[in-house]
C-alpha cells in the first residue's frame, strides 16, 4: 500500500506551491496546501481531545467550507469515519448522532440550547485550527480493505441507504482517473456539489497526491465563482450543463458582427473562464444535445457511469470518446451481465460488500456473490469496451401483450425539446404509455410540447407511442420531492403526486 492515494494524503504536507480556494458570494479565502495539511493536524488534534479515536464515526451537515475539508482530512489523519449529510437531505442533529452512532457532529447551522453535547458548531474548529498544540498525530498507514467514509445514496426511494467506502476502492477510482486525465500543476479542479458525496473529496485528496490546485464553492455559488476561479477541470450533474448551455446561448444571442459559433466560444469563455480543459458529467442521463453543443462551444464534456456501490466503472476522455456511451470500462473494472440482460460489476478494489446501514435484504438485492454489485441497469458493451446504458431494469414496462418497453430511450427523446425540461414515462394499464412532463418553463409552450410528442412517436414503434402527456404543474423540484439532490427525477414520487391524471382515460396533452 505504499502507492496508495490516501497514504500519501496523511503522511506528510504535500509539495508547496499549490492553492486551494473557497469561494463564496463576496468573498474568498486563499490557502497554500501545505498549510491546509498543518491545519488539518490541529484538527485532529482537537478532535483526539474529544475522545475521537481510530474507527469512530463524525458526522458533517453542513454546506461545502474550509471547515469541510478540514474535518475530512482530520479524520482521515486519525482512522476516524466521515459520515457526510447534505443540508436538505438531513435536518435533525441529535436525531443523526443517535442514528448512525456519531462520536460527534458538527455543523454550520445554529446549535440550540439542550442540543446532545455531540453535536458541535464549526465556530469550535476555528480556534482549534489557530491553536498550538503539545502534540499531534502520529502518521498512520491504511490497508486496502479499512473503511474512511460512509457513502449515503441519493436517496430516490425511502430512507437513504449508508455505505462504508474501503480505502481500496477510493485508491483505484483515483489512480484510473489520474492515468486517463493526467492532473498536473496547471490544473485547478473546480468543486461545488456537496462534499458529502466522497467523489468531490476525490478532488481535494488529488490536490494534495499529484500536485494541482483546488477550488472549493456551492452550488448556488457557482456560475458566480467560475470565471473568478478559472478553472481547468469542472465536474457537475447534467442539469447543471443544461442550465450552462441556456447561458451560453441567451449570451451569444446579444452578439453581433460575429458568426454564431464565434459568439457561443465568447460567451463559454465568459461563463467558464479561459482555461477549461475538459468537463465531467454522470449521475444521470445527459442530453446528447447539451454535450454537442458544450463541445463545440470549446468545452470538451465526458461523460461516464459508477453506482456509490461501485465508484466509476466506465468513462469517455479525450483519448477514447464515443457518442451515445458511458465511456470505455476502466482497469480493474469487469461488467458482466445476467439473464436478464442486467449491468453486474466486479470490482478488483470493491467499495463494500454490504450496507452498513439499509433496511433488512437491500445488500443482499444488491450484492451478490464474490463482490459482485447488481447496478439494475440494463445495458451492453459494444466490441470496442464501450458502455451503453439503455435505462433502469424496474423502469421496463411490460405490456399486456407481452411487449417489453425499455423507456429511457423514450424519455430522452422527449426531452431534446427546448420546451421539454423532464420527461418519466408510465403505463398505468399496462395498454399504452403516459408520459409526465416538466416544462422548461413556468409557462409551458404547449404547441412545442405537441410537436414533440409528434415527433417522439414517429420516431418509435407501434407499442411504443404516447397517447397522453400530462404537463406537471407544479414542476418537479427538490423542494417538493419529486427531484433527488441529484437531479433525478423520483418516479414514485411523480406518478403519486398525479396519480388521478396519469390514470384517467383523457387521451392527448392536458396542463395542470
Amino acid at each position: 500500500m505504499t502507492d496508495s492515494v490516501i497514504n500519501r494524503v496523511v503522511a506528510g504536507p504535500p509539495a508547496p506551491g499549490h492553492r486551494i480556494s473557497f469561494l463564496r458570494l463576496g468573498s474568498r479565502r486563499t490557502l497554500d496546501l501545505t498549510e491546509l495539511y498543518e491545519r488539518s493536524g490541529r484538527v485532529a488534534a482537537y478532535l483526539r481531545s474529544l475522545g475521537v479515536e481510530s474507527g469512530d464515526r463524525i458526522g458533517i451537515l453542513a454546506a461545502n467550507s474550509l471547515e469541510w475539508v478540514l474535518l475530512d482530512l482530520a479524520a482521515l489523519r486519525l482512522k476516524a469515519v466521515v459520515a457526510g449529510f447534505e443540508p436538505g437531505k438531513f435536518a435533525d442533529a441529535a436525531e443523526l448522532v443517535a442514528r448512525y452512532g456519531l462520536k460527534a457532529l458538527f455543523t454550520d447551522r445554529e446549535v440550540p440550547a439542550g442540543t446532545p453535547s455531540a453535536v458541535r458548531a464549526f465556530a469550535d474548529l476555528a480556534e482549534a485550527a489557530e491553536r498550538t498544540w503539545t502534540e499531534l498525530p502520529e502518521p498512520v498507514v491504511y490497508e486496502p480493505e479499512e473503511v474512511t467514509t460512509i457513502k449515503f445514496t441519493s436517496g430516490s426511494t425511502g430512507v437513504p441507504k449508508g455505505l462504508g467506502a474501503t480505502v481500496g476502492s477510493i485508491d483505484a477510482s483515483m489512480r484510473a482517473v489520474q492515468e486517463i486525465f493526467e492532473h498536473g500543476g496547471d490544473d485547478n479542479l473546480f468543486v461545488f456539489l456537496p462534499l458529502s458525496l466522497l467523489q468531490q473529496r476525490y478532488w481535494i485528496y488529488s490536490a494534495l497526491c499529484f500536485g494541482h490546485d483546488a477550488t472549493v464553492t456551492t452550488y448556488e455559488a457557482a456560475f458566480a465563482a467560475l470565471a473568478t476561479a478559472r478553472p481547468t477541470v469542472v465536474m457537475g450533474v447534467p442539469a447543471f450543463f443544461e442550465v450552462a448551455k441556456q447561458q451560453i446561448g441567451q449570451d451569444a444571442a446579444r452578439a453581433s458582427g460575429v458568426t454564431p459559433d464565434a459568439a457561443r466560444r465568447a460567451a463559454a469563455r465568459r461563463l467558464f473562464g479561459d482555461r477549461i480543459r475538459y468537463l465531467w458529467t454522470g449521475s444521470a442521463p445527459a442530453d446528447r444535445e447539451v454535450l454537442r453543443y458544450l463541445t463545440d462551444a470549446g468545452l470538451p464534456i465526458y461523460e461516464g457511469y459508477g453506482l456509490n456501490e461501485t465508484c466509476i466503472v466506465s468513462k469517455n476522455h479525450p483519448g477514447a470518446h464515443k457518442e451515445g456511451s458511458a465511456g470505455r470500462v476502466l482497469p480493474g473494472k469487469q461488467v458482466l451481465f445476467d439473464e436478464d440482460g442486467v449491468i453486474l460489476v466486479r470490482s478488483e478494489h470493491p467499495v463494500n460488500r454490504r450496507y452498513e446501514f439499509a433496511e433488512p435484504g437491500a445488500s443482499e438485492a444488491m450484492f451478490v456473490a464474490d463482490g459482485v454489485v447488481r447496478t439494475g441497469d440494463l445495458g451492453h458493451v459494444d466490441e470496442d469496451g464501450f458502455l451503453f446504458i439503455q435505462g433502469r431494469a424496474d423502469d421496463v414496462i411490460v405490456l399486456g401483450n407481452g411487449k417489453k418497453v425499455i423507456v429511457r430511450p423514450i424519455e430522452e427523446h422527449m426531452r431534446t425539446s427546448p420546451a421539454i425540461e423532464e420527461c418519466v414515462v408510465f403505463c398505468p394499464a399496462q395498454t399504452s404509455l403516459v408520459a409526465v412532463v416538466s416544462p422548461s418553463s413556468d409557462t409551458p409552450d404547449l404547441a412545442a410540447i405537441a410537436e414533440q410528442l409528434a415527433h417522439t412517436n414517429a420516431s418509435f414503434g407501434r407499442d411504443e407511442q404516447i397517447r397522453k402527456v400530462l404537463v406537471a404543474s407544479p414542476r418537479p423540484s427538490i423542494a417538493n420531492g419529486m427531484l433527488t439532490s441529484q437531479f433525478k427525477p423520483r418516479r414514485q414520487a411523480i406518478f403519486d403526486a398525479f396519480q388521478a391524471e396519469i390514470t384517467n382515460n383523457q387521451d392527448g396533452i392536458h396542463a395542470q
